[in-house]
C-alpha cells in the first residue's frame, strides 16, 4: 500500500515535515496520518479516536504521527472487527490477544468464540426482522384492500 503524500522536497526518499525528514511508506513502511486516513477511507479524527482508545500506537516525530505497517494492520482489524458489529472493547481484547500470543491460538480461540456469539445474535434479529417484514406486509394488504373497498 503506497503512502499517497507529498509534504515537500523528497529527501533520500522520503519527504520533509517542519524540517524533519520522513522516509517513505514504500522504503520503511511509514507513513503520515493523511495518507492513512486516505487508504483507509477513514477520517484523521477516526485514527486519533482510536489511538486515544488505546487501540493503535503510531509513532511521533515532534507533532506528527507516523504510522507502522502494523498500525495500519490493526486499524484494518479494527474496521473490519466494527463492520463485523463487535465493541470496541471486544476488538481491543482480540489486539491485546494478538499481541500476547505470537501463535495466536487463544485469540483465534476467542474470536471463534465471540463469532459464533455474534452469528446467534444476527440469526435472532434476522427472525425478528422476518417477523416483522411478514407483519408490516400484512397491515399494508389491509390497508390496500380498505382503501379498495372503500373507493368501490
Amino acid at each position: 500500500m503506497p503512502c499517497a503524500i507529498a509534504k515537500g522536497p523528497a529527501v533520500g526518499g522520503g519527504w520533509m515535515k517542519n524540517g524533519v525528514t520522513v522516509p517513505d511508506r514504500a522504503d520503511t513502511g511509514l507513513c503520515g496520518i493523511q495518507a492513512v486516513a486516505a487508504e483507509l477511507g477513514v477520517t484523521q479524527r477516526t485514527l486519533r479516536f482510536y489511538e486515544d482508545k488505546g487501540l493503535i500506537a503510531p509513532q511521533r516525530v515532534g507533532t506528527m504521527r507516523i504510522y507502522t505497517r502494523r498500525e495500519v494492520g490493526r486499524m484494518q482489524l479494527i474496521l473490519r472487527g466494527k463492520r463485523l458489529g463487535f465493541s470496541i472493547r471486544e476488538i481491543k481484547e482480540f489486539l491485546d490477544l494478538y499481541d500476547v500470543d505470537p501463535e495466536h491460538a487463544e485469540q483465534m480461540r476467542r474470536l471463534a468464540e465471540r463469532v459464533r456469539e455474534r452469528l446467534a445474535d444476527l440469526e435472532k434479529q434476522r427472525v425478528a426482522l422476518d417477523e416483522t417484514i411478514v407483519e408490516l406486509r400484512e397491515i399494508e394488504r389491509a390497508a390496500m384492500d380498505r382503501l379498495a373497498r372503500h373507493h368501490d
